[in-house]
């Protein structure tokens, strides 16, 4: 007996409410960029700059211990990991502490890493502190300007993937998509306040690349039933693409969903962001497959020419 999540075949019209779709997926869009533009962003450390302390002891490193140490102090964000390396010994237990930089501040102050180092040695009295490092706004400044290069140059990528694979009125309808999905990704993150960092970046990465590629199943099935049926009308087409993939995409984004409910309950403070945006993430870019690139699709058109359809361009045949 197998599960099934949704009938073997379904004959469900995405496109009955696809003026509705489409208008809340561009109202929600301009509400996140307001959002985006009035309240902000709440930027970790890697944006804001800061101060990072290389903590090293003999005790195994307990980071809810540590946290509850430093929290009195009222510093703000603060980021603790333990450091793994093959080379240390078994008395050599590590971890990195990164403070926010302090209002009107570059970065910590000396008195208050003492106040930091202090508070930790309540909890190890023999804990040592190899390194104090800061990170100053102009640094910050380049990390914001790479993260955007970044998450630009893999939309440009697939722009011209999807071009040079299927046909033009399809990387608009893919970019579209993920120009969506990361633009509400940044709005919920303004709209919660949830810490905004580099692994959040890494995150939306992610969520660009899971989305694109839902998006290229439907469209690869899209193109296999406009060769198939070429007398039927787009829309019916795109509708009959989108069922016969439905199965294969609640599948994947429900047992996706599924780990990542666990680490959000069970996952702890420091990698919840990045499990959110991802979390956010599947359901947007699933959503956006859906009803967002094959809408764009519907409305560019694609040309239907027999020889156009049978040949495809010079890269139509290239395995993904």
């Amino acid at each position: 007996m197998r599960l099934k999540l949704v009938p073997s075949e379904t004959n469900w019209d995405f496109f009955r409410y696809a003026k509705f779709t489409l208008g809340a997926s561009i109202v929600a869009m301009v509400a996140s960029i307001i959002l985006w533009l009035s309240v902000g962003l709440n930027f970790g450390i890697d944006f804001l700059g800061g101060t990072t302390i290389r903590t090293e002891s003999a005790q195994p490193v307990d980071v809810g211990a540590y946290r509850q140490a430093i929290d009195p102090l009222g510093l703000g964000d603060v980021s603790i990991t333990e450091v793994f390396d093959p080379n240390f010994g078994p008395e050599e237990n590590v971890a990195m502490i990164r403070i926010q930089a302090q209002e009107g501040q570059e970065s910590v102050p000396p008195e208050t890493v003492l106040a930091i180092e202090d508070a930790l040695r309540g909890v190890d009295p023999e804990m040592s502190f190899p390194s104090v490092e800061s990170v100053g706004p102009k640094v910050s400044g380049e990390l914001i300007m790479t993260a955007m290069l970044a998450v630009s140059a893999s939309m440009v990528a697939i722009l011209i993937y999807i071009w040079l694979r299927f046909e033009w009125q399809f990387s608009i309808g893919a970019i579209a998509a993920l120009v969506h999905d990361v633009i509400l990704t940044i709005g919920v993150f303004s709209l919660l306040q949830i810490r905004f960092d580099l692994a959040t970046i890494a995150a939306i990465l992610t969520i660009i690349g899971y989305s694109i590629n839902d998006t290229v199943v439907i469209f690869d099935r899209l193109r296999e039933n406009l060769i198939k049926y070429k007398k039927k009308p787009l829309r019916d087409v795109m509708n009959l693409s989108v069922n016969e993939t439905l199965s294969r995409t609640v599948m994947t984004s429900g047992t996706t969903l599924l780990a990542l409910i666990a680490l959000l309950a069970l996952g702890g403070d420091v990698i919840r962001g990045f499990v959110f945006a991802i979390f956010w993430g599947v359901i947007v870019g699933t959503y956006s497959s859906v009803f967002v690139a094959k809408n764009v699709v519907l409305l560019l058109g694609v040309n239907r020419e027999p020889k156009d359809l049978d040949k495809g361009n010079q890269f139509a045949n290239v395995d993904a």
